[in-house]
């Protein structure tokens, strides 16, 4: 469980830049509706998540993730593939 909170940290890191308003997050913290990101916005997010992690997101995962828990579980699920 320490990797998830590690991995939760690390991300919410990552979110700042652009979590203009200032959204508390949590694992329920959507992306579109509590962040309020165009896509444009999630794009240059993945690309930073990608980078960090060294891991690739493909457009199929990112259709799947509409929230902050789901993309911690997506980064450990593909860190350990």
């Amino acid at each position: 469980m320490e990797k998830r909170a590690d991995t939760f940290n690390r991300v919410a890191e990552l979110i700042e830049p652009f979590n203009k308003k200032g959204v508390s997050l949590s694992d329920a913290t959507t992306f579109a509706t509590d962040l309020e990101w165009d896509s444009l916005t999630v794009m240059d997010f993945v690309a930073s998540i990608e980078d960090e992690f060294d891991i690739i997101i493909t457009m199929n995962m990112q259709a799947e993730i509409e929230n902050v828990g789901q993309l911690v579980d997506t980064v450990i699920s593909v860190q350990d593939n």
